[in-house]
């Protein structure tokens, strides 16, 4: 009894790392860092994603006396920089960013000044990303079943390591959470997000999409491979492996984009 259970302990860690890793690498994980300004530190925490509304970019002021403005465009446009000075809340300071149609991003930054001293808060422009609204019934369950079935699918490759494996009912609870939650509840979740079911391949190089049909479409051939040859571990290993590996790629990366 205890190796099954520590199967399945040790898939549970593996996938909660490589759900971490991804969310906290992808283009939507705000941009954080520090610089100095005023004989002190600013941590600032730039946000890169945003639902309906106006994005808010708030920033610690070293001092009373530091003024900030937030310059922003629309990205990848020729647009000019538009200038914005922030106001004060308390020992914060304040911009709005306007909202975007679905999928359309700007590229901001934050400029701090306290008298003579100037300094650009996180050097390179932070892009950030306008989505629509999804609802939660929605979102919970595609979370769920992508977050159930990276974990089934790495203990059906960790079968390969049982005394005695038994991979087929493994490896079609992987399909089938794969299914619902990526190819099915994925492209409804996309469509409330950025106006649009599929943005992957053929259609667009959003990595998300595509690393989902790639993981789907390895475990629906380890299983074809394992009715016929049930001895077959290597291949759910394998798909195991695939799905960790494709799904390391930082979630939304080369995501929907709108063009101005």
């Amino acid at each position: 009894m205890r190796r099954p259970l520590t199967l399945w302990v040790t898939a549970l860690l593996i996938t909660l790392a490589s759900a971490v890793y991804q969310r906290m690498t992808g283009p939507s994980y705000p941009a954080r860092g520090t610089v100095k300004l005023a004989g002190g530190e600013v941590n600032y925490r730039l946000t890169r994603t945003q639902g309906n509304g106006d994005a808010e970019v708030r920033i610690p002021a070293p001092t009373s006396a530091t003024e900030g403005s937030l310059a922003w465009k629309r990205f990848k446009t020729e647009d000019p920089w538009q200038y914005v000075p922030m106001t004060r809340d308390g020992k914060d300071l304040i911009g709005r960013l306007p909202h975007q149609p679905p999928a359309g991003k700007l590229a901001y930054r934050v400029i701090l000044q306290d008298g003579a001293e100037r300094v650009t808060v996180g050097g390179s422009p932070v892009v950030i990303r306008f989505k629509g609204e999804v609802p939660t019934p929605v979102l919970v369950v595609h979370i769920f079943c992508m977050f159930v079935g990276m974990l089934v699918s790495t203990r059906a490759g960790l079968e390969f390591f049982a005394a005695k494996p038994d991979y087929l009912k493994l490896t079609l609870i992987t399909i089938l959470l794969l299914g619902v939650g990526g190819l099915i509840l994925g492209p409804v979740v996309q469509k409330f997000a950025f106006d649009a079911y599929w943005t992957g391949w053929p259609f667009g190089t959003d990595l998300t999409d595509n690393k989902t049909a790639v993981a789907w479409l390895a475990w629906v051939a380890a299983w074809l491979r394992l009715k016929r040859q049930p001895e077959s571990g290597s291949w759910a290993l394998a798909a195991a492996i695939m799905t960790l590996v494709v799904f390391a790629i930082p979630h939304s990366m080369f995501g929907s984009e709108l063009k101005y």
